[in-house]
């Protein structure tokens, strides 16, 4: 199996212990993650060969998180040091009718100064058979968006398979890009997308036909989202295939999971998951990606398997604390297999 390569940021994540608020604790819980790193762990874990890619300060708190990356077996030789800071972002984890809460400290970041002529895309491509950013890295700073749109015209132009996890987020473009037209141009180049129906509306303006997505709680239609994959692969004719996930929330302790894939003719459905006691949601739809990236790679004949694995890892994701999934292979088949019992392995 070649290489896949993933390219964003990896921040500090501090979290008060358990369920308590940030105006509560005395200390904060320490991780390092972040969509792409996420991704790569997931990738890592699966035996895939994975590279990340990112820009660190070269400072203690930089190698900590460069530190975690090589403990997961995340390839590293293309990080490139320059800035000041590792992003930070503070989490207060909800519960039952209390949502979670994310709080950004990431502006003068060493990934968000980064820019354009600052990586050799050529030699981080060189072998490389998968390329996987989100539209969270676009949304830092204009010389990260810069960065990002280099590395997918390198890797079109090198024959390389891209994918995006569209991943709006609210609490970031603060600095007056414009989202549309920069995400339209970078989603442009790839082959596949991964994004639910908030993302679809928010980048590019694309609706479901007859959905109110405010009033469908656990009550998540995949038919619906067919008009959605449809507008999409419409609007990025490069696209070989539409995913999106399909969360139902009854509570923030209590999600129904599933996802559906659309390859421009059929629609493929994943079986629908109940995640009665959610442990760690933040990295949900990353694992998922990860997942399917494997799937696709693995069953490159099997959609409908590929989907599969993906929504069974991301449902193992939700009972492990942090922002990465530490899964095997094994460990979602079996789930995948109709095993959730959870019992011990002896």
């Amino acid at each position: 199996m070649k290489k896949v390569v993933t390219f964003g940021e990896i921040m500090l994540r501090l979290a008060p212990p358990g369920f308590l608020r940030f105006s509560q604790t005395n200390s904060f819980d320490v991780i390092y993650g972040g969509g792409e790193s996420n991704v790569a762990v997931s990738l890592a874990n699966y035996g895939v060969p994975v590279d990340f890619v990112t820009r660190l300060p070269d400072n203690d708190i930089g190698q900590c998180a460069l530190m975690e990356m090589r403990k997961r077996g995340v390839g590293t030789d293309k990080i490139v040091f320059g800035g000041d800071r590792l992003g930070i972002y503070f989490l207060e984890t909800g519960a039952v009718s209390r949502g979670s809460k994310v709080v950004y400290d990431r502006a003068h970041s060493a990934m968000a100064e980064i820019g354009q002529g600052m990586i050799d895309w050529k030699a981080v491509f060189d072998g490389v058979e998968w390329f996987h950013w989100t539209g969270i890295t676009p949304a830092i700073s204009q010389g990260a968006a810069d960065a990002c749109l280099e590395a997918v015209k390198t890797a079109s132009e090198m024959g390389v398979t891209i994918s995006t996890d569209l991943n709006y987020r609210a609490k970031l473009w603060k600095y007056g890009g414009d989202r549309e037209a920069i995400m339209s141009e970078l989603t442009s180049y790839c082959d596949i997308i991964l994004g639910n129906e908030e993302d679809a509306e928010k980048h590019f303006g694309i609706k479901p036909v007859g959905l109110d997505i405010t009033t469908q709680g656990e009550h998540v239609k995949a038919e619906a989202f067919l008009s959605v994959c449809q507008q999409m692969m419409k609007r990025f004719p490069k696209a070989k295939k539409v995913i999106t996930t399909l969360r139902g929330s009854l509570s923030a302790s209590h999600n129904t999971w599933a996802g559906v894939l659309y390859d421009g003719e059929t629609m493929f459905k994943s079986p629908e998951y109940q995640i009665t006691h959610i442990v760690d949601r933040v990295g949900g739809g990353d694992s998922f990606m990860g997942g399917l990236i494997y799937g696709l790679l693995t069953y490159p004949e099997d959609d409908q398997n590929a989907l599969n694995f993906a929504v069974a890892a991301s449902c193992l994701k939700h009972t492990i604390k942090g922002d990465a999934n530490l899964v095997t292979v094994a460990e979602v088949e079996k789930l995948m297999g109709g095993d959730a019992s959870g019992r011990v392995a002896r």
